[in-house]
C-alpha cells in the first residue's frame, strides 16, 4: 500500500515530503501519521482574521494537508492523490494557542478517498469539521 513500512517511518516519510509552501508558512506541524489516521497542528497566531479568530481558510489548509497526505500514503508508490472537493463547517472560534486536526478515513478506494478532519482547540473543543475527497491517479511513466 505504501513505501513507508513502520509508523515512525511514515511520519519521517511525511516530513521528508513536506506539506507544501502554504502549510509550511502557516506553521503546520506533523504529530502522527499511521494507516488509520493523520494528526497535525497549526498555531492560531499568524493565521487569524482581522477580528482575531482563526481563519476559516486556515481550517481548510490544515484539513487538506492532513487528508491529502493520508490519501497519498494510501495510494502507494507510483500513484498520486489530489484533492477534488473540500468543505468545512466551523462550530467554534479558536483565538489562541494551537488547533489540532485529527484526520480519519471515511472511504479508502482504488480511485477515490474521503476523509473527515476534526479540528479542536487546546481545550479539546471541536472548532471545525472538514471533509476532503481525493482522486487517485497513476503517475505518468517515464
Amino acid at each position: 500500500m505504501s513505501d513507508a513500512p513502520a509508523t515512525v517511518d511514515r511520519l519521517d516519510w511525511a516530513r521528508a515530503r513536506g506539506v507544501g509552501a502554504l502549510a509550511e508558512k502557516m506553521g503546520f506541524e506533523w504529530v502522527e501519521l499511521t494507516l488509520d489516521r493523520a494528526v497535525g497542528r497549526m498555531p492560531v497566531e499568524g493565521n487569524t482574521q482581522p477580528v482575531g479568530l482563526f481563519h476559516g481558510g486556515a481550517y481548510c489548509v490544515l484539513g487538506e494537508s492532513l487528508g491529502s497526505m493520508h490519501a497519498n500514503l494510501h495510494a502507494g508508490p507510483g500513484r498520486l492523490a489530489v484533492g477534488i472537493d473540500i468543505n468545512a463547517t466551523h462550530t467554534r472560534s479558536a483565538t489562541s494557542g494551537f488547533v489540532t486536526g485529527v484526520c480519519t478515513p471515511i472511504h479508502l478506494g482504488r480511485t477515490l478517498t474521503v476523509h473527515e478532519i476534526v479540528v479542536s482547540d487546546d481545550q479539546g473543543r471541536r472548532c471545525s469539521t472538514v471533509r476532503i475527497t481525493n482522486m487517485i491517479r497513476d503517475l505518468p511513466r517515464e
